[in-house]
């Protein structure tokens, strides 16, 4: 316990650093964890013995990294359908070695980890010239949607545990994550929301509009957990990795923000929240 409180800690410090720095280090960052996410994926699906092509994943999401950086959708798309093309082509080309089912499981995976990262970044990038005012002084927009993410997901992960561990009776999913109750997902959704109209208030973003994007970030975060526990479930791993002592590996700490990131994004763009 007391390592993970330690990990966690030095965690949030250099999280807020790479935040609030944000450009090249921050979309840096952002690269690594998912290049990272992606070998701790192609390594739990070998243990079903399945063959990922590894070097194009890397070169997938590079590339889909690349074209978030410079919020390029035209070149997303490009991307995206030159991975389709030459993992599938792969698998007739190294047929011995890439099955149809490694060539599906892996444009997956790349997609899975190399779109949402790739949001993060253009989140991070949203409106660079603007700031807000908080109590703590100003803050880049870019870098109040990146900790509403955040602080949302961790939110909604800390009241469902903690609302499940006091009065979770009734099992949420219990063929896929038994510890999950609908007592705590309930948890989860009120703590949610009563945090993301705390950080509209916070930094003087529309309230109403920020509650509601809480709501569907306790629900999509609990949805991403459900999909790492599908399939780990499958795999039959137990971590997906051990890089954050205590913690786990990149993709279990980010399994909700994989959904999360997406969902703020679209959210920003589609209802906006400026004053």
């Amino acid at each position: 316990m007391i390592t993970r409180i330690i990990t966690g800690i030095i965690g949030i410090v250099l999280a807020a650093f790479v935040i609030q720095t944000g450009g090249t280090v921050f979309a840096g960052f952002a690269l690594v964890l998912a290049l990272l996410a992606w070998f701790e994926y192609v390594r739990a699906f070998s243990e079903r013995g399945m063959g990922l092509t590894f070097g194009t994943g890397l070169a997938g999401i590079t590339l889909l990294w690349y074209a978030g950086r410079y919020g390029n959708a035209e070149l997303m798309m490009a991307v995206s359908t030159l991975i389709v093309l030459v993992i599938l082509l792969e698998s007739v080309l190294r047929h011995s070695v890439t099955s149809i089912m490694d060539a599906v499981t892996s444009i997956a995976g790349i997609f899975y980890f190399g779109f949402p990262f790739a949001y993060m970044v253009m989140l991070r990038d949203m409106q660079p010239g603007m700031m807000i005012s908080t109590p703590l002084g100003a803050v880049p927009f870019g870098a109040a949607l990146i900790w509403i993410m955040f602080v949302g997901t961790w939110a909604s992960d800390t009241f469902a545990y903690f609302t499940g561990s006091a009065l979770g009776r009734h099992k949420l999913c219990p063929s896929i994550s038994p510890n999950k109750t609908v007592e705590g997902f309930l948890g989860s959704v009120v703590g949610t929301t009563a945090s993301a109209a705390g950080l509209g208030v916070f930094f003087s973003l529309p309230v109403k509009e920020l509650a509601v994007l809480g709501l569907a970030i306790s629900i999509l975060a609990t949805l991403g957990d459900l999909v790492e526990s599908v399939a780990k479930r499958y795999t039959g791993i137990k971590d997906s990795g051990n890089i954050i002592p205590g913690h786990g590996g990149i993709w279990d700490r980010f399994d909700s923000v994989l959904f999360t990131a997406p969902l703020v994004y679209y959210f920003v763009k589609i209802v906006g929240l400026t004053m």
